[in-house]
């Protein structure tokens, strides 16, 4: 449907962004949150979950890479990989670009999220869906972490919400018991901590709760155009303190074996270990 109306993001109550919808696409209430899909005129399509921008296909490529290469190729030899959330499919095509990557299982709790991402958002994934190295699961998370094995996963992918609404049960320490639990000896977590210039709350709040189960907790930064507020960041926990300070020339080695060096529209080895490099403003949040 043709329109000439502007979405205002709904994220913060005192400020925010507002794109000018060239054309909806689909707007459905799922089970768990309402979901938008429209044609914008400066960014391509757009996915808003809850009146809150999710993913552009403008600039869906900056969080995407930072989400996954940056874990991937840190760790070295991940071949079992966890993705809770992330029903784009863009985290999910990103991790199949890892040659090394046996195994992807991406659990995703709103099907209607994938079934829309794929009608509309096709690009995002790509052919992600039907690689064979892909198992999909439209279910809860947390209840997935809770009943798998012990040290099943290499790496973990947390892409969710704010922790409010859907995607509050994936900050809980339960959740972070469970994903440490469930890592190898060398297994690490990424999630999104959204924008500390707004959201200070969350990446202190969530770094204490990380804390409890993982050694070795800190922050990385990516400047997603569309999270409005500076810079977007992306908690890391690890059990080896030596996976977020590996040298940049091994990161590029690791690139180019895998195929991805040069293949980025964001990421490059250099911007990889400068992302753990945090302006003190961010840095304060973390634990001592």
């Amino acid at each position: 449907m043709a329109t000439d109306s502007w979405i205002n993001e709904t994220l913060y109550p005192d400020w925010g962004q507002r794109f000018l919808v060239k054309r909806e696409l689909a707007r459905v209430q799922s089970d768990f949150q309402d979901i938008a899909i429209f044609e914008s005129t400066s960014h391509g399509r757009v996915m808003v979950l809850d009146g809150v921008i999710q993913i552009t296909e403008g600039d869906e490529f900056v969080y995407q890479e930072m989400l996954t290469h940056v874990p991937l190729l840190a760790h070295g030899a991940a071949a079992n990989v966890l993705i809770i959330g992330a029903g784009d499919g863009g985290v999910l095509r990103r991790v199949l670009q890892h040659p090394g990557v046996q195994r992807a299982v991406m659990v995703e709790i709103d099907g209607e999220v994938i079934r829309l991402a794929k009608e509309f958002l096709p690009g995002i994934a790509g052919d992600a869906w039907t690689n064979p190295r892909a198992e999909v699961i439209v279910g809860d998370g947390i209840d997935y972490v809770k009943r798998a094995p012990d040290a099943a996963f290499d790496a973990i992918i947390v892409d969710s919400t704010d922790p409010i609404g859907v995607g509050e049960v994936l900050f809980t320490d339960a959740f972070y018991e469970n994903c440490a639990r469930i890592l190898t000896a060398r297994g690490l977590v990424v999630n999104q901590c959204g924008v500390p210039f707004m959201q200070a709350d969350e990446l202190r709040e969530t770094s204490v709760r990380r804390r409890r189960f993982f050694p070795h907790v800190t922050a990385y930064v990516a400047a997603v155009p569309t999270y409005v507020g500076g810079f977007m960041t992306l908690g890391w926990s690890a059990k080896d303190g030596t996976l977020h300070s590996v040298p940049v020339e091994t990161i590029r080695a690791r690139a180019a074996a895998a195929g991805i060096l040069g293949q980025t529209q964001y990421w490059t080895p250099e911007i990889h270990v400068g992302a753990f490099n945090l302006p003190p403003y961010i840095a304060r949040h973390l634990p001592g």
